[in-house]
C-alpha cells in the first residue's frame, strides 16, 4: 500500500465574503492511496483561519501519515487527533480504497436511484444590493430554506435585507436561517436576537466568539430564537469535554462539518451526544471540492435527517473537480449520467 499527496488551489468564480475577510481562492490537499491496481481519494479540506490545524507544520503532517501507511489506521487517526482535516483525508482515502467504486463511499438511493438531499441555499456577505440579488435568485433556483451569512454590513442594512424578504415571502414559503460567524460581541447580542425574532428566522449560527462557554449558555437560555453551535465544536477533541460543552451550554442545534472536527467519527460522537440531550443537528460542508463534498454528501444521506442541510453546491469554483453532484429545486443530487474527471488530481 503506498500513499501520497497533492496539494491544489481552487479559485472562486467571485471573490467569497466571509466574516474573516474576503476568499479568492481556498488550497486544499488530496490522498491518494493505492494497492494492488486500485486507488483510493480522500480530501484534506483545511480552511485557513479556521481550521484547528491550520499549522505551519501542517505539511509535515501529511509527509508523516505517507510514510506510516503501513501502521493500522485506528492507529494514525488517534495520532493524528489535533489534525482533523487529516483524519477526514485518510478516512475517506481507506473507504474510497475499499469499495468497489473509488466514488461511492456509502451505498444508498442517493448514489444509485436519484434520490435527492435537501439543501439550503446560501447568500454570502456583500452590499445590501449584492444580498438581495443573492437572495432572489435562490427563490428562483427553487430553495425553500435559505441561510444568509450576516456581518459584512451594518446590522441595520441586515435587518432591512431580512424585513424585505419577510414582507414578500412567508416562513411557510421560505425558512431563513442566519449566520453570524461570532460576530456579535456579548454586551448587544441579545438585543440584536430580539431584533432578529420578529422576522421569524428559523435559527442563528454562532452568535458569539466560540470559548465563551457561560455567555454562550445564558445566550441559549434567553434567545428568543433558537441557537446553533458552529465554531464552538472546533478544537474539541476529547468525547467528554464535548459532552461538558452541550451539558452546560444547551444549544438548540449543533453543526457538524467532517473536515473541522475529524470526519465522520469525529462527528458521529456528536450526534450521539446532541440526541442523548435532545438537541438537534445538521451537517454543513466547508468550501471542499466535489471530492470532499462528496464524501459529506453520501454520509449525511444515510443519517436519515430530514432539516435541510447545510452543503455547498460545489458550483463555486472555476476548477472544481468534474463531478456527478448536482443542485436541483433546492436539493442535491448524484446524477448517475455525468461522470468524475479527476485528471487534475492523478497527474
Amino acid at each position: 500500500m503506498k500513499l501520497r499527496y497533492k496539494k491544489y488551489k481552487l479559485h472562486f468564480k467571485r471573490p467569497s465574503g466571509t466574516s474573516r475577510g474576503i476568499l479568492n481562492s481556498k488550497e486544499t490537499w488530496f490522498f491518494i492511496l493505492e494497492e494492488n491496481g486500485r486507488f483510493g481519494i480522500g480530501e484534506c479540506g483545511l480552511l485557513r483561519g479556521l481550521s484547528t490545524d491550520d499549522v505551519p507544520d501542517y505539511e509535515d503532517r501529511l509527509k508523516w501519515v505517507c510514510h506510516n501507511i503501513h501502521k493500522e489506521f485506528d492507529d494514525l487517526w488517534h495520532k493524528l487527533r489535533l489534525y482533523p482535516s487529516i483524519q477526514f483525508g485518510l478516512e475517506q482515502a481507506f473507504m474510497s480504497l475499499k469499495s468497489q467504486d473509488s466514488f461511492v463511499l456509502f451505498d444508498s438511493d442517493f448514489v444509485h436511484r436519484g434520490a435527492s438531499i435537501p439543501i439550503n441555499g446560501l447568500v454570502w456577505m456583500g452590499d445590501l444590493g449584492f444580498m438581495q440579488a443573492q437572495l432572489a435568485q435562490k427563490v428562483v433556483e427553487g430553495f425553500n430554506c435559505i441561510k444568509l451569512k450576516i456581518g459584512a454590513i451594518d446590522f441595520n442594512s441586515e435587518i432591512e435585507l431580512l424585513t424585505a424578504a419577510r414582507a414578500r415571502y412567508s416562513r411557510y414559503q421560505i425558512e431563513l436561517r442566519v449566520d453570524a460567524n461570532g460576530g456579535f460581541s456579548t454586551h448587544d447580542a441579545l438585543e440584536k436576537l430580539q431584533r432578529l425574532a420578529h422576522l421569524d428566522i428559523h435559527s442563528i449560527e454562532q452568535p458569539i466568539k466560540q470559548g465563551q462557554w457561560g455567555a454562550m449558555a445564558r445566550l441559549c437560555k434567553e434567545s428568543p430564537i433558537p441557537i446553533a453551535l458552529d465554531e464552538e465544536l472546533i478544537g474539541v477533541y476529547d468525547p467528554a469535554e464535548k459532552e461538558a460543552l452541550l451539558q452546560e451550554i444547551k444549544p438548540h442545534y449543533v453543526i457538524l462539518k467532517p473536515s473541522l472536527i475529524g470526519g465522520f467519527r469525529g462527528s458521529n460522537e456528536w450526534i450521539a451526544l446532541a440526541e442523548k440531550y435532545n438537541i438537534g443537528w445538521w451537517v454543513t460542508s466547508a468550501l471542499e471540492s466535489n471530492v470532499g463534498l462528496n464524501a459529506i454528501a453520501q454520509w449525511t444521506y444515510t443519517l436519515n435527517n430530514t432539516l435541510p442541510q447545510g452543503l455547498g453546491t460545489g458550483a463555486l469554483y472555476v476548477n472544481n473537480v468534474e463531478s456527478p453532484l448536482t443542485v436541483t429545486q433546492g436539493a442535491l443530487l448524484y446524477d448517475t449520467t455525468k461522470d468524475w474527471n479527476i485528471n487534475l488530481i492523478l497527474d
